[in-house]
């Protein structure tokens, strides 16, 4: 008989958040695959669990995941840890997943804390429905790019970001969508947890000399304008300059990738009309 994979949500801060049926887990398995064995041994003693641990890590995935299926293929049971919170989302697990349910190994999972679920949990989102995007690209050319995608977007945007690359993100996010609001979670279950709801523009500010410390999400709303005409390009780029927060390079941007049109091109037409105001 083959063994089982547990995925296993652990603690994103507060200890007590741990299941009683998380720790039954974590004893019972004959191996827990955890994201970095030295922070999850202090999270094992805590809970007085000895079992054996390997490392599962980003970087040797692949490797990893062989080994790990060949052992549940012989009858081991393995549980699947991250760093904290539910592996698998924006944590390495799933490529072991994958290659488990192809060799038909039962894979069940364990819920628990979620920085995502948390943070959406106090957003008070209406109907419910949003897009969450993980880490945005590191590079500002590439994220800027993915944030113009979105733009347009019905959907509160989620992404996951680290605390030295908050500033340049929160810029980048004002400078595509405008002074939108967005939920800022920083912390969450922990000693300094901080939730609250404020502007882009505010938040670009209060951040600009603040040292930030712990994970982050944030959560942006829609923005509430209204449809620019589908007439001229004169008229889409005064809609544009009259109604949106977005700079003309910005709107120049958009508009060509919307219409199919050179950016040189809008960018002449938009000097003009810049001007007229």
């Amino acid at each position: 008989m083959t063994g089982t994979l547990y995925i296993v949500a652990t603690p994103i801060g507060n200890l007590e958040d741990m299941s009683y049926r998380a720790v039954r887990i974590l004893q019972e398995v004959d191996l827990i695959a955890a994201e970095d064995t030295r922070h999850t041994k202090k999270l094992l003693s805590h809970f007085g669990i000895s079992t054996p641990l390997i490392s599962y890590y980003r970087e040797k995935e692949m490797q990893r995941s062989e080994e790990l299926v060949n052992r549940l293929s012989d009858g081991e049971s393995v549980a699947l840890v991250s760093d904290a919170g539910t592996p698998g989302i924006s944590d390495p697990g799933s490529i072991l997943v994958q290659r488990a349910r192809l060799a038909d190994v039962p894979i069940v999972p364990i819920p628990g804390a979620s920085a995502l679920g948390t943070a959406l949990s106090c957003a008070g989102l209406q109907p419910g429905s949003f897009l969450f995007l993980g880490f945005a690209p590191v590079k500002s050319a590439q994220r800027k790019k993915l944030l113009h995608s979105l733009a347009s977007s019905p959907y509160p945007l989620v992404f996951y970001e680290s605390p030295h690359r908050i500033r340049k993100f929160i810029a980048d996010c004002h400078d595509v969508f405008g002074n939108r609001t967005l939920l800022w979670a920083r912390e969450m279950t922990k000693k300094f947890e901080e939730i609250r709801e404020t502007s882009l523009a505010e938040l670009a500010a209060s951040i600009s000399t603040e040292k930030i410390r712990g994970e982050l999400v944030i959560i942006i709303h829609p923005g509430d304008e209204e449809e620019p005409p589908q007439e001229s390009l004169e008229e889409i780029l005064c809609w544009y300059r009259d109604n949106s927060e977005l700079s003309m390079k910005d709107v120049c941007r958009k508009v060509a990738g919307d219409m199919g049109i050179g950016r040189s091109e809008i960018y002449q037409q938009a000097l003009v009309i810049w001007n007229k105001k």
